[in-house]
């Protein structure tokens, strides 16, 4: 059971608890229930949904360091563009 619940295993802890809602909700506590489930639902569903992308994104990684990929440096020199040129030193004519 998760710790945060652990109180819960006490059954007179249960029984105030109930007494807590009753008292609190009265009426509408089968309302009240109802939308707690669905809320709760509703969170378990959107937590299994980022953990599946969260898992995604893991094996795309890992699927794409397996895979070999071309050099991504700054430095590495492009196909599109052209490399600059410098004029070529010569020296100066002897007198």
């Amino acid at each position: 059971m998760c710790p945060l619940f652990a109180f819960l295993d006490n059954p007179m802890m249960l029984l105030m608890l109930g007494v807590l809602a009753v008292l609190l909700f009265g009426e509408r506590l089968p309302e009240v229930a109802q939308r707690f489930g669905r809320g709760m639902a509703e969170f378990k569903k959107g937590i299994h949904g980022i953990q599946q992308d969260i898992q995604g994104a893991i094996d795309s990684a890992t699927t794409a360091d397996a895979a070999p990929s071309t050099p991504t440096r700054l430095d590495a020199p492009s196909e599109d563009r052209e490399e600059p040129t410098a004029p070529k030193f010569e020296p100066p004519p002897s007198p």
